[in-house]
């Protein structure tokens, strides 16, 4: 997994997220959730960070008064899809309809279009990639994870397995929300905020949002080869048939 992600970086740096090397870009998966977001926002307010959230159209739908309070704070909203199923399993307008209509509900709610999305799971599609060229937006997935999904996850894993891949110019992937995780795990991510955020300033890079991360949009021509480095790739322990809902996940 590991291995396949660097080599994606090399080859496809856009769609991996690298940009300005002084730059780490900190993004948010799945919300977003009144029960755990919130807490995000007042974190990354303490550490007087910005990030960029992915946020799924069932979860915004829910709950847009969070998305005005993280545009308010300073924050980037970016497509996930209308739900958290694999692209896979849908047909090309099946998935434009998911990625057009969390769309219009971002800029709805906040009065800004998104730039950005990221397929559930980080598993691409040709379908996909040629919706998100229709919508115009630029296919971001990531450089480090923490694996902050999964039952056993503390912030120190969190932060041991982000470590060997946070540099400068990188993209970072956690959680604000638990509706596709186990529950709670979005903790782990929360509690991992502040020494991120120490570690960073270490390495001498800025932290912020994707919007001030210098990607520059790539051709989606380009995006569909080589097929080494878009073979399907689930994070381990998420099925691609699990669907979000409110306070945990389910097959």
């Amino acid at each position: 997994m590991a291995t396949l992600r660097r080599l994606r970086t090399r080859v496809m740096p856009v769609l991996a997220g690298v940009g300005a090397p002084d730059h780490v870009a900190l993004t948010f998966d799945d919300g977003p959730d009144p029960a755990s977001t919130p807490l995000f926002l007042e974190v990354l307010a303490e550490l007087d960070l910005r990030a960029t959230f992915f946020v799924l159209g069932t979860m915004l739908e829910r709950a847009p008064h969070l998305a005005e309070r993280m545009v308010d704070a300073g924050h980037e909203l970016a497509v996930h899809a209308w739900d958290h199923r694999s692209m896979l399993l849908r047909g090309p307008r099946s998935t434009y309809r998911q990625l057009h209509r969390t769309r219009e509900l971002i800029t709805t709610v906040t009065g800004r279009q998104p730039r950005f999305v990221r397929p559930p799971h980080g598993i691409l599609s040709a379908g996909f990639l040629l919706a998100a060229r229709s919508l115009d937006l630029t296919p971001v997935l990531w450089t480090a994870w923490g694996r902050d999904w999964t039952s056993t996850a503390t912030p120190l894993t969190v932060l041991d397995t982000l470590m060997p891949d946070l540099r400068g110019g990188g993209t970072v992937l956690l959680h604000d929300c638990d509706c596709t995780s186990a529950p709670q795990a979005w903790r782990s991510a929360l509690g991992a905020l502040p020494e991120l955020a120490a570690r960073c300033h270490d390495l001498g890079v800025r932290v912020g949002p994707l919007a001030e991360h210098g990607l520059r949009a790539p051709r989606v021509k380009n995006m569909i080869a080589p097929p080494s480095v878009l073979q399907p790739v689930a994070a381990p322990g998420f099925s691609a048939t699990r669907e979000c809902h409110v306070g945990g996940y389910r097959e």
